[in-house]
C-alpha cells in the first residue's frame, strides 16, 4: 500500500464476477493491491497474469504460483498472452492513473511539487521523455497536445512561450518549466493548470491515448463469452474512449445496423458509472478523479 494505495478495489474486483478456477489478467499491476485481492477470490485452479511495464512495480511481484508478472506494456496484451499459452480470459481489469510511488519519486518527473529532469515516462527503457517533449517538438506540436489532452484555452501562449525560451539554451527541469510558464497560470487556480500541463506532456510521452486504444481494441478476441472487463479512469479523454468502446465497439461514428435495425457490439455494461465513495476520497484523496466502468463480453 506504501507504493500505491488502489482505488475502487473491492467494486473493481467485484465487476470481474470471479470465478474460483478462473484466468484473469491485471494490466496495471503497480503496488499488486488488485492483484492481490483478485488472487484472495481464486481457487488452487485460478490463474492470474498481471502487466507492468514500470521495473520500479517489479519489486512488489507476489510469491504465489497462481501469478505470473509481465514487465511488459499492456498495449501487448494478445502477444504475451500467447506467449503463455493463452487465448482467452474470463476478466481484464485496468486502473490507467499514475501510481502513487511514481508520483512521490522526485527523479521520475511526474509530480509539479519536486525539482527534477524533465522525464515522465513509465518505462524507463522508452526513449521519448518530458525532455525531448518540451524541448524538440515544434511549437504547433505542442498547442495542439494542450488543446487535445489539458483542454488549455492558452495554449498558443504556453507552446510560445516554450519556443522562445529555449532560444537561450535548453529547458531541463520541473523548476524551470514552472518558472517559464507562471505568468500563463490564472491566479488562484495555479495547481491545476500546471498539473493540467504535466497531464497533457505526460499523456504525450507515454502514448497513454494511443496505449488504451490499442489495449481495447483486443479485449474483445481476449475475453471469453460472459468474461468481464472493469476499468478504472482518471481523466475525460480515457473515459470517453472506454465508455465509447463498451458501448458500440469504436472510438469515432456509429456501429452499423443490420437490415432489422440491430448493431453488433462486443460487450454490454453490467452497471452505471461507479465513483468512489466519500470515505474513500477523504482517505485517498487521488480516487477523487476516477471513474470505474464495467462490462459483459456478448
Amino acid at each position: 500500500m506504501d507504493y500505491h494505495n488502489p482505488v475502487l478495489l473491492k467494486e473493481s474486483v467485484d465487476g470481474l464476477n470471479i470465478q474460483p478456477d478462473g484466468v484473469y489478467v491485471d494490466v496495471t499491476f503497480g503496488g499488486g493491491g488488485h492483484s492481490r485481492e483478485i488472487l484472495s477470490r481464486l481457487g488452487p485452479a485460478g490463474k492470474l497474469y498481471a502487466f507492468d511495464q514500470d521495473k520500479d512495480a517489479l519489486e512488489n511481484k507476489l510469491d504465489d504460483e497462481r501469478f505470473t508478472l509481465i514487465n511488459e506494456n499492456f498495449r501487448f496484451l494478445k502477444r504475451f498472452l500467447r506467449f503463455y499459452g493463452v487465448k482467452q480470459v474470463d476478466g481484464i481489469l485496468g486502473d490507467f492513473g499514475v501510481s502513487s510511488h511514481q508520483f512521490n519519486e522526485a527523479e521520475r518527473g511526474f509530480s509539479t511539487r519536486f525539482d527534477a529532469r524533465l522525464d515522465m515516462r513509465m518505462n524507463q527503457g522508452d526513449k521519448l521523455s518530458a525532455y525531448e517533449v518540451i524541448n524538440e517538438y515544434e511549437e504547433e506540436q505542442l498547442k495542439k497536445l494542450f488543446y487535445a489532452y489539458a483542454d488549455l484555452k492558452n495554449a498558443p501562449k504556453l507552446a510560445r512561450t516554450i519556443v522562445e525560451e529555449r532560444k537561450n539554451g535548453a529547458i531541463e527541469t520541473s523548476e524551470q518549466l514552472k518558472d517559464l510558464l507562471k505568468p500563463h497560470l490564472f491566479r488562484g487556480k495555479e495547481n491545476k493548470i500546471l498539473a493540467q500541463i504535466y497531464q497533457a506532456i505526460r499523456i504525450e510521452v507515454n502514448q497513454e491515448i494511443e496505449v488504451l486504444k490499442e489495449f481495447l481494441q483486443q479485449t474483445e478476441e481476449v475475453i471469453r463469452k460472459d468474461g468481464r472487463l472493469s476499468l478504472i479512469s482518471y481523466h475525460s479523454l480515457e473515459d470517453r474512449l472506454v465508455k465509447r468502446y463498451i458501448r458500440s465497439g469504436l472510438f469515432e461514428g456509429e456501429p452499423e445496423k443490420d437490415m432489422y435495425g440491430n448493431i453488433d457490439v462486443p460487450f454490454r455494461k453490467t452497471s452505471g458509472l461507479i465513483i468512489p465513495s466519500k470515505v474513500e476520497i477523504k482517505q485517498n484523496n487521488r480516487a477523487r478523479s476516477a471513474k470505474l466502468r464495467v462490462a459483459r463480453k456478448l
